[in-house]
C-alpha cells in the first residue's frame, strides 16, 4: 500500500429509515432528520442525515477495508451536498500517506447532488490480538 493507492468504493443506498435511526442512535431528535414536514418547513425539501450517521459511516467504509484490528486514529470530516432519502451515496478513498502501520486516507461521500461528505481519516493498522 502506497499514497496514491485507491479503496474500493462503498455503495450506500439513503433510505429513510436509515436517516431517522441514525438520528436516533445518535441522540439528535433535531426535527430536520426525522419529520418531513418540519424540515420542509425550514426550507429542505425533505428530511436529511445527520453529520454523526454521516461519521459513522466514514468509519465502516475505513474498518471494513482495513480489517478487526483497524483502529481510527482521527477522523476530521466536512459536510456538503445533503443525504436525501432515496438518493445513494458512494464513499472512495485515495491513501494520501504510509508511515508504518499508520495510513491516512482522503475520504469523499458523493451522493446525486454532490458530495456530501470530503474529509481524511488516520488508521492504524494494528495487529489482530
Amino acid at each position: 500500500m502506497k499514497a496514491g493507492d485507491e479503496i474500493p468504493p462503498l455503495t450506500i443506498p439513503v433510505t429513510r429509515t436509515l436517516i431517522v435511526a441514525g438520528a436516533i442512535a445518535s441522540r439528535d431528535y433535531q426535527d430536520v432528520h426525522h419529520d418531513a414536514e418540519l424540515a420542509r418547513r425550514k426550507g429542505s425539501p425533505d428530511i436529511f442525515m445527520n453529520i454523526l450517521t454521516t461519521n459513522g459511516l466514514v468509519g465502516r467504509y475505513i474498518t471494513d477495508h482495513f480489517g478487526p484490528a483497524a483502529v481510527l486514529k482521527k477522523v476530521a470530516i466536512r459536510l456538503g451536498a445533503p443525504n436525501y432519502p432515496g438518493d445513494t451515496m458512494v464513499l472512495t478513498g485515495t491513501i494520501e500517506d504510509v508511515d508504518g502501520d499508520t495510513v491516512t486516507v482522503r475520504v469523499i461521500g458523493a451522493n446525486g447532488i454532490g458530495n456530501h461528505v470530503t474529509g481524511t481519516v488516520t488508521v492504524s493498522q494494528g495487529s489482530a490480538r
